[in-house]
């Protein structure tokens, strides 16, 4: 394929999702993610789109929120491989709330066998994938149906979550950054999800690499109240969101990093929850020394949940503070 070829599927790809992981674009036309990389900074120059850490966005700012069937086809073993891990923190007999978006919906998949469970959702995405779970009981919210995410939003979802308290909010977006924490680009859907949080005693955010450093329009979780945030890998190159990942640690978020192929040796993906772990340093990242930060300027360290079993190709780190 000629590099006009490439360029014009590139820009095709973009304005048809609104944002596109480098992984993704190499996927679909068939080169590296080198060979993308310039073919994005070639049309960045011309002015029709904008790179944004490891991926490329509609140009002007904020970025636009794509429907369903967009998202559902982005990133797909990135959100595969968070999701894996997301539930291996849930437990049995436990009661979460989990928001609208489609690597909830991977969770959401990935619940059905945890006896017990009961899941508040005001996503027909999260509740379908449960409707034939016998051991675990799906609560719905009220609401008025957003068709483009399938969620229920406004003032009868949000009022059906008062008085609501479970252990475990897990929630998306579409931008996360240390500054803002998480973020979405509908009002409607934001106002939901910061009732989701509120209902939860601790607050799991999951986002994949290409969402670190992009901030769209309305808050949804605040940097201070997420406890963790399950991502997966960033490529080798992407400094930035390694950077914004180690800014997220600094202020006491837990981060979990798997890579987005998590499977055995022998080639079958792993169980949920089941992902083997290893001290892996982010692109980037800085080593400290110590304890908590301080005066001395000590940061938070990487460190291991667990040895890596020989010949797995998952790759995951926990950043929290000590």
């Amino acid at each position: 394929m000629f590099a006009a070829e490439r360029r014009q599927l590139i820009l095709e790809m973009v304005r048809a999702n609104g944002a596109v992981s480098l992984r993704e674009l190499a996927r679909v036309v068939q080169t590296s993610e080198v060979t993308v990389r310039r073919d994005v900074r070639a049309l960045e120059a011309e002015g029709l789109l904008d790179r944004r850490h490891g991926g490329a966005v509609l140009p002007g700012g904020f970025t636009r929120e794509s429907g369903f069937p967009q998202k559902s086809h982005l990133s797909t073993a990135e959100k595969t491989a968070i999701a894996d891990l997301a539930a291996g923190l849930v437990g049995e007999g436990e009661a979460i709330v989990v928001g609208a978006g489609t690597t909830t919906q991977e969770l959401a998949r990935r619940l059905a066998r945890v006896p017990g469970l009961t899941v508040v959702t005001n996503s027909l995405l999260v509740a379908q994938a449960l409707a034939h779970a016998n051991r675990v009981e799906v609560v719905m919210t009220g609401g008025t149906l957003r068709g483009s995410n399938y969620a229920l939003v406004g003032s009868g979802a949000e009022q059906s979550l008062q008085g609501l308290r479970v252990s475990r909010a897990f929630i998306s977006g579409s931008g996360l950054t240390a500054e803002r924490g998480l973020s979405t680009s509908n009002m409607l859907s934001a106002s939901v999800d910061r009732a989701l949080v509120q209902a939860a005693a601790e607050v799991v955010v999951l986002a994949d690499h290409t969402k670190l450093g992009s901030d769209t329009m309305f808050q949804t979780v605040p940097t201070e109240l997420i406890t963790r945030l399950v991502t997966d890998e960033p490529p080798v190159h992407d400094e930035r969101a390694a950077t914004e990942l180690q800014a997220l640690a600094d202020q006491g978020v837990e981060i979990t990093v798997a890579g987005p192929d998590a499977e055995s040796a022998a080639g079958d993906p792993l169980p949920p929850g089941r992902q083997t772990r290893q001290e892996m340093p982010l692109p980037g990242q800085r080593r400290t020394q110590g304890g908590h930060g301080g005066p001395g300027g000590l940061g938070p360290q990487l460190r291991s949940a667990a040895a890596l079993s020989e010949g797995s190709v998952g790759r995951v780190a926990d950043l929290r503070r000590r």
